[in-house]
């Protein structure tokens, strides 16, 4: 199997998480051991049987029957005992590997989630995780106990006939190399089954997201077929997978097979040389038959061992290589919002020009800041830099005079409020969407949604602020998200206020209340307002006008028309997402 040494290096590092039941562990173990060790007295008990019993005569009746009875008894206590240890030992495991994930997921650097889907990221925590410890543990408890067994089985062997158990031994190196070819051949068919998968399911996503669009515009047969190809491409890793798992256990079984009718021969010879009794040839016959059932499952272990490690590794290759954020030590309860950026750029590609170039710009305490320009000039990014969702690659940016990067993040992040286009609702309780994270007060709640221009429909649901949104908010509109948004910003009272085009996608209606709210939520605040309407942005204290990525004009809507620029030229068009 390739990288064999790093699988079992990433096995070592999984047993942090499945080696915290000590107890659960030491009472498997146990189990484990007594079964293995006790399968042997079952073809011993057949020696005396035969030569005893059946040959002399002198064997009490109800002597093996009562063994046999006391032997299963003692072995089935064992298997359920040690399967309800082992269940506990695979379940806390997983908890405490999925906790350690979603808390690496929650603390990851934001560019994991632009090079990594949703739902991948969810395959691999949820399902990926939980079949994955289940085989791994499933698995390694196979392998030990058919170990044990085997050994227990072949010393039997050896303890009875030491010549016949030589041909035995003739089995494991074939056995052995057989399994190297055939987890090889699994290991990159469950990476290759994994890749697919995770791309199977973000075309289900993204259907899911854009069901709309996809009806609209007749997309249905093309998004069928580009779901049936890689439904296709699984089917044949799935059978590729399961000819070469279930390849292994008729030619094990043929190899047994074969060494079982050696030994037949050699015991018949042996027999005509008065060397073996029928009691003893029968005890090692039936014992090497034994010996078949865990051969068979040490060879059959290979697959979901691998698959278990492949399932694993991906969990913590999460953990181990997701970059987390950058965090300084400077601790401040709220800041007054003064913001200064010193020839800040961001680049995102080297390839690609910059997607800001060297921005200069200062804004006080409570001044209201418009950004305008067309589509990719850059406004969202310069936005996104100051709670740190991107890091600029060169210049300097600074809250209150102290650098961004020697902020603690989490501070840093509670002065900054944000209502943009794309509101993000939990599906939760209205009142939960509102308080977010913080202390929950319902009275504070119940003002804000009345600040937002959302009481009165809040107090016409049955549950009132109790009220599940549901998935995607489906009970509200757009401009009840909004001002859900917006009640939110209230309610985490921030001395800075981002508004990224939050009125753009709304309706005149919804629009002047969503534009009520938002003047309220404006008193006191150091603003950012990103919009594409004129009627938002004209009372702002200073506009700033971008392209490619540079600030080409600021100043006072007023100052800006006489100045007779990019601005005032927009200003005729009636729109400002058509700078050039």
């Amino acid at each position: 199997m390739p990288q064999t040494a790093s699988l079992w290096k990433r096995l070592d590092r999984a047993r942090h998480y499945f080696s915290k039941p000590t107890l659960a562990w030491l009472v498997c173990v146990v189990s484990v051991v007594i079964i293995s060790l006790t399968e042997p007295l079952v073809p011993a008990l057949l020696k005396p049987l035969l030569d005893q019993g059946f040959q002399k005569g002198n064997l009490e009746l109800w002597a093996i029957p009562l063994a046999l009875m006391g032997l299963f008894a003692v072995r089935g206590l064992c298997a359920f005992i040690g399967q309800v240890a082992l269940a506990r030992v695979a379940n806390r495991g997983l908890l405490g590997l999925r906790l350690e994930m979603f808390q690496r997921l929650l603390d990851a650097h934001p560019a994991l989630f632009r090079n990594q889907t949703s739902s991948a990221l969810g395959n691999t925590l949820v399902y990926e995780v939980q079949v994955g410890a289940n085989l791994l543990v499933n698995a390694l408890l196979s392998l030990s106990r058919d170990t044990l067994t085997l050994l227990a089985l072949i010393g039997y062997l050896l303890f009875l006939n030491w010549k016949l158990s030589l041909i035995v031994a003739f089995l494991f190196p074939a056995i052995a190399w057989l399994m190297k070819v055939i987890t090889k051949r699994l290991y990159g068919l469950t990476k290759s089954n994994q890749s697919a998968t995770d791309a199977l399911a973000y075309v289900v996503e993204e259907n899911a997201l854009a069901f709309r669009e996809v009806r609209l515009y007749g997309a249905q047969k093309a998004q069928l077929e580009r779901f049936a190809n890689l439904g296709k491409l699984m089917d044949r890793i799935a059978m590729k997978s399961t000819v070469a798992g279930s390849a292994l256990t008729p030619l094990t079984q043929l190899m047994a097979a074969a060494a079982l009718s050696a030994v037949i021969s050699v015991a018949l010879y042996q027999s005509d040389q008065n060397g073996t009794t029928v009691g003893e040839f029968v005890a090692f016959v039936t014992a090497m038959l034994m010996l078949v059932a865990p051969i068979k499952h040490l060879s059959e272990v290979a697959s979901p061992l691998t698959r278990g490690l492949a399932a694993i590794e991906r969990g913590l290759d999460l953990i181990e290589n997701t970059r987390i954020e950058g965090t300084g030590s400077f601790l401040k309860e709220r800041a007054s919002g003064h913001i200064r950026f010193e020839s800040v750029v961001v680049e995102f590609d080297p390839d690609s020009p910059p997607a800001l170039q060297h921005i200069d710009l200062e804004v006080q305490p409570g001044e209201s800041i418009a950004l305008v320009g067309a589509s990719g000039a850059g406004k969202t990014t310069l936005v996104n830099l100051l709670p740190r969702f991107i890091d600029h690659s060169s210049g300097n940016i600074f809250l209150d005079g102290v650098n961004l990067r020697e902020w603690n993040l989490a501070t840093l992040r509670s002065q900054f409020a944000m209502v943009s286009q794309q509101v993000v609702v939990l599906n939760d309780t209205l009142a939960n969407n509102v308080a977010l994270g913080l202390p929950m007060d319902l009275n504070r709640v119940q003002q804000c949604l009345q600040d937002a221009n959302l009481g009165s429909y809040v107090a016409g649901m049955g549950e009132g602020i109790h009220t599940m949104v549901g998935h995607n908010a489906s009970q509200l509109s757009g401009g009840q998200r909004q001002r859900l948004a917006i009640a939110r910003a209230f309610y985490k009272d921030a001395p800075i206020l981002i508004l990224d085009e939050a009125t753009s996608a709304l309706d005149n209606e919804s629009e002047r209340a969503v534009q009520e709210a938002m003047v309220r939520l404006q008193k006191g605040r150091t603003t950012l307002l990103i919009a594409h309407r004129l009627s938002t942005i004209e009372h702002a204290d200073r506009i700033v006008v971008m392209a490619n990525g540079k600030i080409i004009e600021s100043g006072r809507h007023r100052e800006l028309l006489e100045l007779g620029g990019t601005y005032a030229a927009l200003f005729k068009l009636g729109s400002l997402d058509k700078a050039a």
